[in-house]
Parts: structure tokens; sequence; C-alpha cells
């Protein structure tokens, strides 16, 4: 389906070879996941597959590409469509329809296909991805998950033989993840379409099987085998990428493991081994730390056509590590932009170290709550890195030189800085993110929200920014609230999660007693996570194993 031969790519802006000598075949039926860290190239070989390069994105090619037999330099993109569907990691990209039925319709609108003969297409698109109550809904009122079902349904239609999932779970809940992967696990068995998934949650992907992992860094194949294999390797983590964490704990806690396959599921792990081997847990006690108030919601009430948010009363205290954890559409996006004052109640008060918000413009809250939007694309301006920092910077009145440095500083902390003179456009999504949090950091807030901050990042990147952050809490005593689809980020940096379902609080308690509490975490369609999942198959005491995991974790990170 697929072949690369010798395969080296140089795009036109850059110096040097983003892929370098690719050797690859993709067979018709398989279901493949390309995996690697920010920069490694896997978009770039997506790129290549859907014919964006070289039509899209010109540049240097040395060796073939074919897909179906068909040679992507001389290939137009339009011809190539007819044989890779792609569905995008950013869903918004990729409408163009007024409803969910225009959207669906859009190719075939361009093949000028009989109206007839479209409306049956589009609603046999719509029920392969179980959206035929949706069709005439406006893209603005679906969530992630039913965005991401359209973008798949609209590349669905006549022989498309491949589908190309650039990062299909970034900003999907970890129910609407499942429910993504199980999709695309029938659109290859059920409906034989060839799949090759760009992702970064290995274990989200894992969900299902797949026929074959290709590992990437710095432009070139590092691994190319099965999910087991790769396991065992080791190369998950020195490359930059989380490997499942019930893995991670068995490595930590049994100092290995003791079996070399059926490691992609805990259900195929042979725990009887590893329950006769001792096991060392020490105590584990939760802090309760007195601190004081700095946000605090009195009554409020917040709807476009229907309720969104409804909060009777929350205290955010000065200091604090806070995850807001839900599905997709509970309201964390409209709560945080309460907060920063880009909407405003309806109902109630919203006060900020004592004064009701209401009286500050926008501005002013910015210079107290700094906020990291999910969508990168929404807060980008400029055409230039350096720019998009400095901007914010120079609307508050400072020098040249002080913007300079703390311009340069954020974008160190955000690990762009050699970036710093590219233009936005050159970015991928993921850098796009980092970009954002460098925006927000320069100013240095007194309360950071952000959301969905490791969507779209790899493990290496993770690990940098949310130690920053930890740190940035630590030191400065900055207020973090996380607003997360990522239950194993709430639990390793934060302390306190707030649930909430349909815009109303279901739940503000530790966030290890939110994580184990499988009646709340399914209400607020979640799912525990797998450390959690080992430790009770294991018949040992819940907190004090993951607690104990959390710290030689962080431990690692520091080393």
């Amino acid at each position: 389906m697929v072949s690369f031969q010798d395969f080296s790519f140089q795009y036109k802006s850059q110096q040097t070879e983003t892929l370098k000598h690719i050797n690859l075949e993709i067979y018709e039926g398989e279901k493949v996941l390309i995996l690697g860290p920010s920069g490694s190239g896997k978009s770039t070989l997506g790129y290549c597959i859907n014919g964006l390069i070289p039509n899209q994105y010109p540049g240097t090619i040395q060796g073939s590409c074919t897909v179906k037999g068909k040679d992507i330099r001389t290939t137009r993109i339009f011809d190539l469509s007819k044989i890779v569907g792609s569905v995008l990691q950013d869903s918004d990209a990729q409408f163009v329809g007024l409803n969910v039925a225009e959207d669906i319709a859009f190719a075939l609108e361009n093949q000028a296909v009989p109206r007839e003969e479209m409306k049956n297409r589009v609603h046999e698109a719509a029920r392969i991805v179980n959206l035929t109550e949706f069709l005439n809904a406006f893209p603005s009122d679906l969530s992630g998950g039913q965005k991401q079902r359209v973008s798949v349904a609209g590349v669905l239609h006549g022989a498309i033989d491949l589908l190309l999932f650039d990062e299909p779970l970034a900003s999907l809940d970890p129910h609407m993840g499942e429910v993504m992967i199980e999709l695309i696990d029938t659109l290859n068995k059920a409906h034989h379409k060839t799949v090759v998934m760009i992702e970064h949650r290995l274990e989200d992907v894992l969900h299902r099987d797949v026929d074959r992992v290709i590992l990437m860094d710095k432009g070139e194949i590092i691994f190319n085998g099965t999910a087991d294999g790769l396991i065992v390797s080791g190369l998950l983590i020195k490359h930059g990428i989380r490997e499942p964490l019930y893995i991670s704990a068995i490595r930590q806690f049994f100092r290995g493991l003791s079996q070399t396959e059926h490691l992609t599921s805990l259900k195929t792990i042979d725990l009887a081994e590893l329950k006769k081997a001792p096991l060392k847990i020490h105590g584990f006690k939760p802090i309760d730390a007195q601190k004081k108030p700095l946000i605090e919601l009195h009554g409020i009430k917040f709807s476009y056509d229907a309720p969104l948010i409804d909060i009777d009363l929350l205290t955010i205290s000065r200091g604090e590590k806070i995850s807001i954890i839900g599905e997709n559409g509970a309201g964390k996006t409209t709560l945080a932009r309460l907060l920063t004052g880009v909407i405003r109640p309806q109902e109630g008060r919203i006060l900020l170290e004592g004064q009701d918000t209401s009286v500050l413009s926008i501005r002013e809250i910015a210079q107290q709550i700094g906020y990291v939007m999910q969508n990168p694309n929404q807060m980008l301006v400029k055409s230039f890195l350096l720019e998009e920092v400095s901007v914010a910077l120079e609307l508050n009145g400072f020098s040249k030189d002080e913007i300079e440095q703390k311009a340069g500083d954020a974008l160190r902390l955000a690990g762009i800085y050699t970036m710093r003179n590219w233009p936005i456009q050159a970015l991928s999504y993921g850098q796009r993110k980092r970009l954002t949090i460098a925006v927000v950091l320069a100013l240095n807030p007194s309360v950071l929200i952000l959301d969905e901050p490791t969507a779209g990042q790899d493990y290496a990147h993770y690990r940098d920014i949310m130690s920053f952050v930890d740190n940035l809490n630590r030191s400065n005593g900055t207020t973090i609230l996380f607003i997360t689809h990522d239950l194993h980020l709430a639990l390793e940096y934060t302390e306190r999660s707030i649930v909430l379902v349909g815009g109303k609080v279901v739940a503000d308690q530790p966030t290890l007693e939110v994580l184990q509490d499988k009646d709340l975490l399914a209400k607020a369609s979640l799912k525990e996570t797998s450390i959690f999942e080992l430790a009770a198959l294991l018949e040992v005491d819940v907190n004090a194993f993951v607690h104990q995991f959390i710290i030689h974790e962080k431990e690692q990170k520091d080393e």
C-alpha cells in the first residue's frame, strides 16, 4: 500500500533533512502506529503519505515514496485524496460546512456526485461513526469526540483505501478516547481500511491491538516491529515516549519484566508470579494543609442556549495545585473563561483576593490570572515566535530590555528558544502549545490556568513543562489549575481535583480519592488509570502503592 525506499526529505525552509533514509513498507489491511517525540519526523512522514509533501509543503526529495503505486512526486494531492483520507489532530481546522451533513458531503460535492446518491452516502458515513442524529448540528455545538467523528465520516466516501489519523486522541477525554480507538479498529477490521495512526499516547492506543509500531526519532526509524517488542526493548522512555503505566510500575516494584509477550494489556499479563514476589510498600498519610483563599465563586450561573455552569460555592486557595476534570462539554473551559473575565457570570460573584472581578477589566484580571487555551491557534496573533511572546509585554509597558529578557526566559522554559525567529506557521501543534505557555509565563501571573497542557506533547516535553510548572508552584507560590483529561497528570501533579458534570461540581476532594471512585469516574465519563487497576489486581494497599509509584517517578525525573 505504502512504500518508502531510501527516502529522505528536506523542507525548502530548513537547512537539514527532516526525514533520513527511510525504508518502510505498509501493507494493505494493516493497522500501524507511528510513535516519536516532537520533531522526530512522524508528522512529516504522514504528510508524504497523504500528498501534502510535496504538493503543499515543497522541499528536496531523495529516494522514492509511492502510495498504491503512485509516486508522490508526480501525483496531484486531489488524486491521492481518493486513496488516502486524513483526520487531523486539530478537528476544528478540518470543518468546512455550516453543519455536520454539509461537512460530511464536502468531498462528494467536489466530485459532483448526484444529490440523491450524495444524501445516501452521507447518511451511510454518519451511521458508521454513529452521528446520524447530529446531521443538522452546528460544529460549535459538538464535543471534541463528536468533531473527530465528523472528520472521520468526511473521508470515508468512495474507494478510500487508507485512513491516516494524526493524533486522534489529543483533545479527547478518556471515555471518548476509547470510543475513537474502537471506531478506528472497526474501520480497520470490519470495513477493511488500512490504518496509520500518529500518536503519543501508546497505552490508550493499545486499548485495541495494532499490527505494528514504528518508533521514530531525529528523522530516522528507530524501531519497526510489534508493540510487545517495543515495550521490552526499553526504547520508549529513551526516545521521549511514555510507556504504559502498569509496565512502569512492574519495572519499579519488581525490578523488571518477567515476560516478553502479551504485555499490551493488564488482562494478558501473568500476575500470579508477581503476587508471590516480596513487595515493600511504605505507609501513606495525606497532608492536610490550610491555605489562604485566593479565588471564591458564589452562586455562579452561566449559559448560552442551555445551562453550562451552575456552581453554588467554590474556593481556590493561594499556592494550590488543582485539576479540573470531566468529560468533553462538562463546562471546564467555560469555567476558565469565567475566571479570566473573558465571559461574565449571569448570576453570582467571583472574588479575586476579596475583590469582585466584575469591576475589573480583562486586562487587569490577566495580570493576575494567566490562561493557556486548549487550542493554541486561538491564542496566536503574530507571525514569528519572539514577536508573539513580546506582544503582551509591550502592551503592559515593559522596556525593550525587559521584554527581551522576559521573552527569552519564557521561550527557554518552554524549550523553544532556538526557534525564536521561526515563523509560527512552521511549528507543529505541540510546539505551538509550548509557545502559548511561553506567552503567558512571560507576564509571571499569580494564577496559571492550563487547558489540556499536555495535549500533543511527547513524554519528554510533558516532563519538562510539568516539572517547570511544579517548580513555579513551589518556588513562587503560583496557584496552578489544570484542565485535563490526563488523569495520571492530575494524580502526579495535583493534590485536589474538582470534577464537573453538566456544569456542576459533583466532587471536590483529594485526587487520590477521586481516582478510586469508580462510580464517580463513570458519571464523569472518565476511567481509572492502569496503575490503580494493577494495585487492585495485586491486592495491595492502593493509596500507598500509587503514592510510592508517583514519588519514584518524580525522583527519576529530577535526576
